[in-house]
């Protein structure tokens, strides 16, 4: 038996790499402000259905469950969080800034960087309007990505403005109802062949093929990269108005981040959604909102893929898995005495592992050094005085049974 396709296995070592991405995740968030959240893995299909329409069903992990219900796993959390805020807004001060780390679901072909299960970090600010808002969104993606040694030699986030978008089409005489649709072909024309694009954009190509080329004027987007650049964090974006990010349920600022190199696929985006809560809510609540959403499968690949950022995540898992005492039963007639210590030195917080059957006391403090023990404590024919060796310098001392736990604080600082 194995696996599901695009599903993993996650063995010790990938969950350590799995923890380490969670760690750095949930440690930038809340250093930023944010509060953690989350909602269920499994929802109504319908909450999908009416944020992306009929067509999203393809892409999911739907079935009807024994109560007769549509449901489906999670392909993403945005609607999610648009129920849950229509429903609790009334209990928090806004905005809202809170993040959620998660797994999700998608139905679709498995590629490079993308499988068919992922975990997710997620965060959004909820019921703020001001570019402010969208300045400090960026910033902690940028963040998020520095905190695993990456800098912008080997990242950059791509911004842009579906409002520049709309205000061009309405400037061309463009119909509304062309808008969507074309958004969608702009926002794949770096990843198509120029011929298959102009044919889609019709009697607008030339107009749109004339300002991706110039850039994009945009005293909005200027202003919010100067933003960022007052915060020291210029160097990590640009701008880039092909960046239109497929969702049509955008209304603003949309950005995202992309390896310097081009090897992988998007490593993180979002944008701001002001009218996804009126829309999921019938119309009850109405809150402007923005988030980012950044997955562990390409994330990991770019980690692997950057020397410095790779060595950071070992010496991070190295250094956490390594315990701080290792007790060395050499006489069993001990053991007891040894794992009623054990069990309060656990009780303290220390990390602390022993032999779970007789072995050669060699062998004990072979298993010491192997899972990086800085104390090994020997229960032998010394008691009641107990043996405490330093693994790291080699030093052995003799401290009475009843110092022990006093003594391994000033030992471990």
């Amino acid at each position: 038996m194995q696996s599901l396709p695009g599903f993993r296995d996650f063995l010790p070592g990938d969950c350590a790499r799995r923890n380490y991405i969670f760690s750095r995740w949930r440690e930038v968030s809340r250093r930023c402000g944010f509060v953690e959240w989350e909602g269920p893995p499994l929802e109504p299909t319908e909450l999908y259905k009416k944020k992306s329409g009929a067509e999203i069903v393809e892409q999911l992990f739907n079935f009807t469950d024994k109560g007769e219900r549509e449901v489906a796993l999670r392909p993403e959390l945005t609607p999610t969080l648009a129920r849950v805020v229509a429903a609790h807004e009334r209990e928090f001060k806004k905005p809202l800034k809170w993040f959620s780390i998660g797994q999700f679901f998608r139905y679709e072909k498995q590629q490079r960087g993308r499988l068919r299960e992922h975990f997710q970090l997620n965060c959004d600010i909820i019921g703020e309007k001001d570019p402010g808002a969208d300045v400090e969104l960026i910033a902690l993606c940028i963040d998020v990505l520095r905190a695993f040694g990456l800098t912008e030699k080997d990242f950059v986030v791509r911004i842009s403005d579906r409002e520049f978008w709309t205000d061009f089409f309405r400037d061309n005489s463009v119909p509304a109802e062309r808008w969507g649709d074309l958004l969608q072909v702009i926002d794949k024309s770096a990843r198509e062949p120029r011929e298959k694009t102009a044919e889609k954009l019709g009697d607008v190509a030339d107009l749109v093929f004339a300002t991706l080329k110039g850039g994009g004027k945009s005293a909005k987007l200027e202003r919010l990269v100067a933003g960022l650049r007052v915060r020291g964090l210029g160097d990590f974006v640009e701008i880039d108005v092909a960046i239109v990010r497929g969702l049509a349920y955008y209304t603003g600022i949309v950005f995202e981040a992309f390896d310097r190199a081009g090897k992988f696929r998007a490593i993180a985006g979002g944008g701001r959604y002001d009218n996804l809560i009126a829309q999921l809510s019938d119309g009850a609540l109405s809150l402007p909102a923005l988030g980012f959403a950044m997955g562990d499968v390409v994330l990991g690949e770019l980690i692997n893929d950057i020397p410095g950022a790779r060595e950071a995540m070992h010496d991070a898992i190295a250094n956490g898995s390594k315990i701080d005492i290792y007790v060395v039963v050499a006489k069993e007639e001990r053991r007891a005495d040894a794992l009623a210590q054990i069990q309060e030195l656990r009780g303290r917080g220390y990390r602390v592992d022993y032999p779970l059957t007789p072995a050669k006391v060699a062998r004990q403090f072979q298993a010491a050094e192997e899972l990086g023990a800085r104390i090994a404590l020997l229960y032998g024919d010394e008691w009641p005085q107990v043996k405490v060796k330093d693994m790291t310098t080699g030093e052995q001392t003799l401290i009475s049974k009843n110092d022990v736990i006093s003594r391994m604080e000033p030992l471990l600082r």
